[in-house]
């Protein structure tokens, strides 16, 4: 058996679809089995509420939370599992700063942002702008879709705050040069936040090497449960913010006349979690943790190459984002002129193909790339040559249909 094989028979809807091309995984990853046996496990043996239950079903889920936190912070290489909140996935944990850390910022003072970014890592800090008079600045993109570092100097200035960018973009897969972002705001003392929804599925993040301030991730981004999503920041920020809901959990003491908070990371985690989706995100990061990601990535970036040049041999094909394929994760996009993709994913799904079609909540960029929507295939870990032979001769194929 292949390795890509072995891996694909610990996904279950893979194994119950033996013909599925699966190739959207860079919108929702499959669930690993051990996250689905995680979930049913929790379930039917320790479903309970967390916080202060003197029972024994509640103190097992209360375990099974705070060792979910524990993985995650393992995953992230964080200094202390205090430092990880759980959210409702990367759209939440970036709203949450934008919310939290955006209400230290002055009016007049920087936030920077690319023009890469996801919407989710785009809208909050345009609302933070309307609501407390920021400036929003953003870092171009060169004709590739990567973005273009030769004007760091300029846009992150003296008044920037922080600095928000994709780890990797949604669309394109370009890699943004983490480092050398991070050294830019280092240079003015601002912060660096990084949406890591695209890259955590491809392997554990360091985020104290990469000398970043916040990271934000989405469980079923790798391979666990939907719903669930993480928020890690350095302990002293954390420390500084205000929280960004009030209820239930997040409270030292309420009285009549105020409350007080309580301390990071239940601050920021108000009313009943997502416990059972923690679980079950937990489950496969540690899966994730024991497995060796030198062959996976040298397979991914030859599975995205071979992709590459088969659709640089379609006359009718553009493809979107930088080459080599070693610039990007192994998520590759495509314009056929004269072909909506919603068309082209439904004749392709026909042929059992999955892929995704549209503005994939990143309209700047694609402005920037001159489309107004184009076709995406993300590969993953349980992919495999096959899929990518599939996948070319359905283009071919729907090419021929749709014209």
């Amino acid at each position: 058996m292949s390795e890509a094989s072995a891996l694909r028979a610990k996904f279950p809807l893979l194994v119950a679809n033996p013909g599925l091309h699966y190739l959207d995984s860079a919108a929702t990853a499959q669930l690993h089995r051990s996250a689905l046996d995680a979930v049913v496990a929790h379930e039917t043996g320790a479903r309970a509420n967390v916080l202060r239950g003197s029972y024994r079903l509640a103190e097992a889920a209360d375990r099974a939370y705070e060792a979910a936190r524990q993985s995650a912070a393992r995953f992230l290489n964080a200094a202390s599992a205090d430092e990880i909140v759980f959210t409702g996935g990367t759209t939440a944990a970036l709203n949450l700063v934008a919310q939290s850390f955006g209400s230290l910022i002055e009016p007049g003072d920087r936030v920077v942002i690319s023009q890469a970014e996801h919407h989710s890592n785009f809208v909050p800090w345009q609302m933070l702008r309307e609501r407390c008079g920021v400036e929003l600045a953003l870092i171009p993109v060169l004709p590739d879709g990567t973005l273009d570092l030769a004007c760091l100097a300029q846009v992150i200035d003296g008044r920037t705050r922080l600095v928000a960018v994709t780890q990797c973009s949604n669309v394109t897969g370009a890699r943004t040069d983490v480092a050398a972002i991070a050294a830019a705001a280092r240079k003015v003392g601002a912060k660096v936040l990084l949406d890591g929804a695209q890259a955590v599925q491809h392997g554990p993040q360091d985020v104290q090497a990469m000398g970043v301030d916040f990271y934000a991730f989405s469980g079923h981004k790798c391979f666990g449960p939907g719903g669930i999503g993480v928020l890690w920041a350095r302990a002293e920020l954390l420390a500084a913010m205000p929280p960004f809901h009030g209820g239930g959990g997040m409270i030292g003491a309420v009285t009549a006349e105020g409350y007080t908070w309580a301390e990071p990371p239940r601050r920021f985690e108000a009313g009943t979690p997502p416990i059972a989706q923690a679980v079950g995100l937990g489950a496969a990061l540690d899966w994730m943790m024991d497995l060796d990601w030198v062959p996976i990535h040298a397979r991914e970036g030859a599975m995205c190459e071979a992709l590459i040049d088969g659709l640089r041999r379609i006359p009718e094909v553009r493809l979107l984002g930088p080459e080599p394929s070693s610039a990007r994760a192994p998520i590759v996009s495509f314009d056929i002129a004269g072909l909506h993709p919603h068309d082209i994913c439904q004749v392709l799904d026909a042929q059992g193909l999955a892929l995704r079609g549209g503005h994939h909540c990143a309209q700047p960029l694609l402005a920037a790339l001159g489309v107004e929507a184009c076709t995406r295939a993300s590969l993953a870990l349980y992919n495999d040559e096959a899929d990518v032979a599939a996948l070319l001769a359905g283009i071919v194929r729907a090419i021929g249909v749709l014209r």
